[in-house]
């Protein structure tokens, strides 16, 4: 055991508090699986929270958002999508740490909001990793194109395929350490990336010159119009992708009354730092125009715009460097799609909405047939070699293309309805561990970015240039998740012949599982005062 380890060890609240107790079973259990290993450590779900979902989203993607929207669409973009995720973190986080149960957020749906819309959201997450892992893998195959175009993709999706097969062999150890490892060199990749930019824009490489805030005069700040802002939400919402993880790794965190408030507060470092000033640099030194970003889409991350950059500035080997870690941060999501899909899916299992064999868990903590079907999906990487395999590709990614619009927002309502009937049944909030900064009105909050966030979807999916006009093909290509979700949601609601639209705030079940507070350990109001200057800093500090 490393000795920072032995430090979060010693520092642990009781460990019998959040062990595997038979005192408050979790709610709603038909199938009741083997306990799932806690496994991770304090450091691991920080770094998940810091690092873990930057990917191909960021990387990649972000450069079709530069394209369509120019400079200041894709930072305003992203700026949204990061305030919406920050308040359903912060939500996410009070009720992980209450109820440090397996499923988490999905978990939470179904116990505070509706079993059937719970039904819709857990399916709806776990088929969009499900569909993300064969995209990832090819993108991590595309990535090796950049140094040798003369080996066939599918060697390289069959070697990445075995590392991830690995992994799994480890079970949720595995999946922390190798997170933190590769976050770790994620995050060293983003801050280097800021100092080369700022070296870049003033001129100090190339022969480009200073630039400053050319590109942002010309091609100018936004192209095409509401259009090409729009959409930049689906892009970022992508970009932004497992944030969510960390509330589904509660239960398998050694202490998540200390880590994931940790990790919940992380979120903002990592959406200012790592996202937003990154792509404000990148759209001070990068052409939005260049014809090249109409192809940094999906798997194509040899259009990375970073790596785009650099290359224009004329830095030789450091391209190369880059697409490695591209690599890496690929592989890194894939990482996470095993563990978010297979975590879902065997919740999902115990309560009676999947088949039961996927409730199992092994000896060694793994959800043993979740792990199988999601490597098994991750045989779909091959047909990239397929005739039109890129077209049936894309419809497999848009089974799950709204997908984190959806959970995030139903996080949010899940902590609505929380603190509605937590309220409505008496209880003190002094029993709550952590409580969200802005309590319920950042969740109100979080679901109105949603509602706007899915409405200006919904336009671009109609109209993706302010010329265009609408195609029933680009539409569903784009918001076939919306429907798919609806689908799922009416099917659990004639399956279960349950017609209610929403649980009562008297009938919600606020005890079983939850670990609250002593009266003895509440906080001391003495403390808590103070302007509200310091209190939005320790929100977040």
């Amino acid at each position: 055991m490393s000795e920072s380890d032995s430090k979060e060890k010693d520092i642990s609240v009781q460990p019998h508090v959040y062990a595997s107790s038979s005192t408050d079973e979790e709610v709603g259990i038909v199938h009741k699986g083997a306990a799932l290993k806690t496994d991770l450590r304090g450091r691991h779900m920080q770094m998940i929270a810091i690092g873990g979902a930057i990917g191909a989203g960021l990387f990649v993607g972000s450069g079709s958002a530069l394209h369509s929207g120019g400079p200041a669409s894709l930072i305003i973009g992203y700026i949204i999508i990061g305030v919406m995720l920050l308040f359903t973190m912060q939500a996410l986080g009070e009720l992980a740490v209450l109820y440090p149960v397996n499923g988490a957020f999905y978990t939470y749906v179904v116990r505070f909001v509706d079993p059937s819309w719970g039904f819709a959201i857990g399916w709806e997450y776990a088929i969009g990793w499900l569909t993300v892992l064969p995209f990832e893998l090819i993108a991590a195959s595309g990535t090796i194109k950049f140094w040798r175009e003369d080996i066939n993709s599918a060697v390289w999706i069959t070697v990445f395929l075995v590392i991830l097969i690995l992994i799994q062999i480890f079970g949720v150890r595995g999946y922390g350490e190798v997170e933190f490892v590769l976050s770790i060199i994620k995050i060293a990749a983003c801050v280097g990336f800021i100092i080369l930019g700022i070296v870049i824009n003033v001129g100090g490489v190339g022969d480009q010159g200073y630039l400053g805030a050319k590109y942002w005069y010309d091609p100018g700040a936004f192209q095409n119009g509401f259009n090409g802002f729009a959409g930049v939400f689906v892009v970022a919402a992508f970009a932004f992708g497992g944030t969510e993880l960390v509330g589904l790794a509660a239960a398998e965190s050694e202490n998540p009354r200390k880590a994931i408030p940790l990790a919940a507060k992380q979120v903002f470092f990592r959406i200012f730092f790592f996202y937003v000033v990154n792509l404000f640099i990148l759209g001070l030194i990068f052409n939005s125009a260049d014809d090249r970003l109409q192809y940094a889409t999906g798997s194509n991350t040899r259009f990375s715009p970073f790596v785009l950059a650099i290359q224009d500035a004329g830095i030789k080997v450091l391209p190369s460097i880059f697409n490695a870690v591209i690599t890496v941060s690929v592989i890194s999501v894939a990482n996470s799609c095993a563990f978010g899909s297979t975590r879902t899916m065997q919740a999902l299992a115990e309560r009676g909405m999947a088949p039961k064999f996927l409730s199992y868990v092994d000896k060694s903590g793994r959800p043993l047939w979740c792990v199988v079907v999601q490597l098994a999906f991750g045989l779909l990487g091959y047909i990239v070699d397929a005739p039109n395999g890129g077209e049936a590709f894309t419809w497999l990614l848009a089974l799950s293309g709204l997908a984190y619009f959806f959970v995030w927002g139903s996080c949010c309502l899940a902590h609505i309805r929380f603190r509605a009937a937590w309220k409505a049944q008496g209880r003190d909030l002094r029993e709550i561990p952590y409580r969200a900064p802005l309590g319920v009105w950042g969740s109100y909050i979080g679901v109105s970015l949603v509602c706007i966030c899915l409405i200006a979807t919904f336009y671009n999916a109609l109209y993706p240039t302010p010329d265009a006009t609408p195609n029933a093909k680009s539409f569903f290509a784009s918001y076939l998740a919306a429907f798919i979700v609806i689908l799922l949601y009416v099917f659990w609601k004639v399956y279960s012949r349950d017609w209610k639209l929403y649980i009562k705030l008297q009938d919600i079940d606020l005890v079983s599982g939850s670990r609250p507070l002593d009266p003895s350990e509440f906080d001391d109001p003495d403390q808590k005062k103070g302007n509200m200057a310091m209190r939005i800093l320790r929100a977040f500090f």
